[in-house]
């Protein structure tokens, strides 16, 4: 009996080892880093070009080795269970030995394997890329017999499963990664805002960052020269539109550099100019584009200026280079910008902001959480939570802020103030 005993003991101890290896492999490449992985590939680390071909079809990875790790472990428990009922006749052979196997299993092939696959992840996948390879290569065509088993089977209750569509968008996990990160304290403020930037450029139209028709500089064509450059030189803006008639009829965009130039070159001084020799054709653009293409179509067309129209034509505003870096960097000011014009910073932690300020613009500067996909202003905001249109003095309470409307100008809110976030206590 002790002869049969001390033979079991390396046999279990090889079969555990072996179940720890497949439990390690099992946790360590699901919980890989897959940028990381992709990463070291293009460096040229061979294991980690294993690991991102494995993870590539992770269904049959993981079936590959949960079905190794079941037959070792229930080898184990069976070679166990044979030997000690030859010591401990009946059912309490057998129930030692479950007990047994169960403390072993547990302790030293399963939770200790895995905290240190947990804790170091990338190296531990690494490592057993190889062995976990092979062990897909052998398994391979049992684990697809067991899948093609396990999707009909879902299919009889109405569950299709489709291994080819993750259950999680690539851009919300960057986001949740670089949320997680930044409550550690791992990743700045500052930072965390302009990777979510990037990201929500695809998601946002030129029409939520545009400077309104009724914010720009527009200059009458056919104003005399002089007149022209008058109004220029007391723009603030390098790049105006010039329209004829009416508002809405753009004919140009005057450069200040090309109005430069051309005076500098002008034998006659300023009335000789020929303004229209100068001006730019307009580009327009309709409001539904998003940022992302936006910014592909300044960089490939070399301009840094649109005019945003609706569906029927009409103007709506216009768009630059900058307002759309602005939505990755924050307020990109120079000496004539004032930080986010129309915000002022009050004592008790509130603002008093102009209504034109975007929710987007009001989040950054302070650090908030208003919701920016219902409104693009403060005062679109307000008014789209009241479901009316207030009246000055009025007070309203949602998503953690109390707004009060300080002034209105016809059908438009053009001053409130904003407390800070209130408490639950408060809010009530």
């Amino acid at each position: 009996m002790l002869t049969a005993l001390l033979g079991l003991a390396p046999v279990v101890i090889a079969l555990l080892t072996l179940s720890a290896i497949f439990s390690a492999a099992e946790t360590s490449m699901t919980g890989a880093s897959r940028a990381r992985m992709h990463q070291l590939e293009r460096e040229g680390d061979a294991p980690a070009r294993r690991v991102n071909k494995l993870l590539s079809d992770q269904e049959t990875m993981i079936g590959a080795v949960l079905l190794g790790n079941n037959l070792i472990n229930i080898l184990a428990s069976a070679l166990t269970t044979q030997v000690l009922t030859t010591l401990i006749p009946g059912p309490w052979g057998v129930a030692v030995a479950t007990a047994l196997m169960t403390v072993l299993v547990l302790v030293f092939a399963e939770v200790l394997p895995k905290t240190v696959a947990i804790v170091r992840s990338d190296d531990v996948a690494r490592t057993l890329s190889g062995p976990t390879l092979f062990i897909v290569r052998l398994f391979g065509p049992i684990i697809y017999a067991i899948q093609w088993i396990v999707r009909r089977t879902l299919r009889l209750f109405g569950v299709k499963l489709d291994m080819a569509v993750d259950v999680l968008a690539a851009h919300e996990e960057i986001r949740g990664a670089v949320d997680y990160h930044h409550s550690e304290g791992l990743v700045e403020a500052g930072d965390r805002r302009m990777l979510g930037g990037v990201l929500d450029l695809s998601d946002m139209d030129v029409s939520e960052i545009m400077v309104h028709r009724k914010s720009m500089v527009l200059l009458d064509a056919d104003l005399p020269a002089r007149e022209l450059v008058d109004e220029v030189l007391e723009a603030q803006h390098t790049r105006v539109p010039l329209y004829r008639d009416e508002p809405d009829n753009i004919v140009g965009v005057l450069h200040a550099r090309d109005l430069l130039k051309a005076l500098a070159q002008s034998p006659t001084g300023v009335e000789g100019l020929d303004i229209a020799a100068i001006v730019r054709e307009p580009w327009f653009i309709p409001d539904t584009t998003n940022l992302k293409d936006q910014l592909n179509a300044f960089l490939k067309r070399k301009s840094h200026f649109a005019l945003v129209v609706d569906e029927y034509g009409a103007l709506q505003g216009l768009v630059t280079l900058e307002d759309i870096l602005e939505e990755i960097v924050g307020e990109i000011d120079d000496e004539h910008d004032t930080a986010l014009d129309g915000v002022r910073r009050q004592g008790d932690g509130s603002v008093n902001v102009d209504g034109h300020v975007t929710v987007r613009d009001l989040n950054r500067a302070m650090d908030w959480r208003l919701p920016e996909g219902d409104a693009v202003t403060i005062a679109g905001l307000v008014i789209h939570e009241a479901q009316m249109i207030p009246e000055p003095g009025q007070t309203f309470i949602f998503h953690r802020h109390r707004f009060q409307v300080f002034r209105r100008q016809r059908n438009q809110i053009t001053a409130l103030r904003i407390s800070a976030p209130l408490d639950d206590d408060d809010e009530l």
